[in-house]
């Protein structure tokens, strides 16, 4: 598996001669008080608890060990790991439990619509100590969360149900319902950043449509997944599908449901799905769900590696591009017609960064947003980062150097350290 790893580094490094147009925030103060950060990966992503982590960081990639190399300069970090191909309820369920250090309870009503278990794995250790308390001045303990691509979507619904909570699920079960769904939990988040984030969707899904192949993929994504999950490279990989009985959690092994028949419920349930969630009238329930909280510093960067055609309309890839999104780069460039459903997609979706359009990733678009000031950062809107030349895989270390990684995602945490102080 290691000398698998070795070879697909060294292909992607071979398609790759990239150096991007990064864009730094300055820093403007000293940090009066600074939370941990929390790093949370997107679709077909893995995080720290995952074997594949030691060979090839999802943070980081081919240029380093992103996580490693911060908490090594003095920050407190860390890499959440949840399903790679759930739901974005189900992430944001698995996310708290990681985060609280408790079972993972995707709530009764939830479970019930959807036919899976109620309960996940257990974490017995919270990943970050004490968080929403108050330390010894009366400050609330806060988490800062970073999200690239669909983790983006992720940590933003984490917050709606931290705020919010969920009516059907106290409906559900008044007696033994999650407090996560009790809501009421502001000031829990100080800062929370998408990166290269599907924040109003990805048109990828309704290409997927149009050709007729998004099922074919999703049952190729679930039988893979199955496999997976029940062979000795679980724990390697983690899809945590053990709610649909779809896998087993790593180390453990029950009766669950024949794969045939978890992948039938699945597919069944199609709306529970990440592919779903990805889709812009998908992201418009999140979208509507949000609100953005008045305590909480909100920052959106936005990648671009397309170039709008001299002889059409359509933009294709920059050479840059690494050689597995050029397919998509161009086929995004050139969809500016909705076909699928009434969601309104025209010419200004087609920038993209080879997997979600710019538009999609600047920031979601009822929301109350502005051009990043760095003096004059506010909570409570989305401050929109210049836009940077790169593709959606070189934002977290794709094909460039460690160098320009760590400078990018550092200089990000400085700035978000000097902030002030929102409790």
């Amino acid at each position: 598996m290691q000398a698998l790893i070795s070879i697909w580094v060294s292909f992607a490094m071979l398609f790759v001669n990239f150096v991007p147009g990064f864009v730094a925030p300055s820093v403007n103060a000293e940090p009066a008080k600074t939370y941990p950060y929390v790093f949370v990966h997107g679709f077909l992503g893995w995080g720290e608890d995952e074997g594949i982590d030691e060979h090839l960081s999802y943070w980081g990639a081919t240029a380093c060990d992103l996580i490693g190399n911060i908490n090594e300069a003095g920050y407190e970090c860390y890499s959440a790991s949840v399903g790679p191909l759930s739901s974005n309820w189900d992430r944001a369920c698995e996310l708290y439990a990681q985060l609280m250090g408790t079972t993972v309870d995707y709530g009764e009503a939830h479970a019930k619509a959807h036919n899976h278990s109620r309960y996940g794995r257990t974490y017995d250790e919270p990943l970050i100590e004490n968080w929403g308390q108050k330390d010894e001045n009366g400050l609330i303990n806060k988490v800062n969360l970073i999200g690239h691509s669909f983790g983006g979507n992720t940590i933003r619904l984490l917050q709606a149900l931290l705020e919010k909570g969920s009516a059907e699920e106290r409906a559900a079960s008044p007696d033994d319902v999650s407090p996560l769904f009790v809501g009421g939990k502001v000031d829990y988040i100080n800062a929370l950043v998408t990166i290269c984030s599907p924040n109003n969707g990805t048109t990828l899904y309704y290409i997927a449509d149009e050709l007729n192949i998004a099922l074919l993929l999703t049952v190729l994504a679930y039988a893979y997944a199955g496999v997976m999950g029940r062979s000795p490279l679980n724990g390697y990989v983690d899809f945590h599908l053990e709610q649909f009985g779809l896998t087993y959690v790593p180390g453990e092994q029950s009766n669950e449901r024949h794969i045939l028949d978890a992948m039938f419920i699945m597919l069944q349930h199609w709306e529970d799905t990440a592919m779903n969630d990805m889709s812009p009238d998908g992201v418009q329930v999140l979208n509507d769900m949000s609100d953005l909280d008045p305590h909480t510093y909100y920052f959106s960067y936005a990648f671009d590696t397309s170039k709008k055609s001299s002889i059409g309309n359509f933009y294709y890839p920059l050479p840059s591009t690494f050689a597995v999104l050029q397919p998509f780069t161009l086929m995004i460039g050139s969809y500016h017609r909705n076909g699928i459903s009434d969601y309104p997609i025209d010419e200004t979706w087609l920038p993209n960064d080879g997997l979600v359009s710019v538009k999609s990733a600047l920031y979601p678009l009822d929301d109350a947003h502005k051009a990043y000031d760095p003096n004059n950062v506010s909570a409570g809107i989305w401050n929109v980062m210049p836009l940077s030349t790169g593709d959606h895989g070189s934002a977290i270390g794709i094909g460039i150097s460690e160098e320009l990684t760590m400078s990018f995602y550092l200089d990000m945490i400085s700035m978000i350290n000097s902030l002030p102080v929102t409790n």
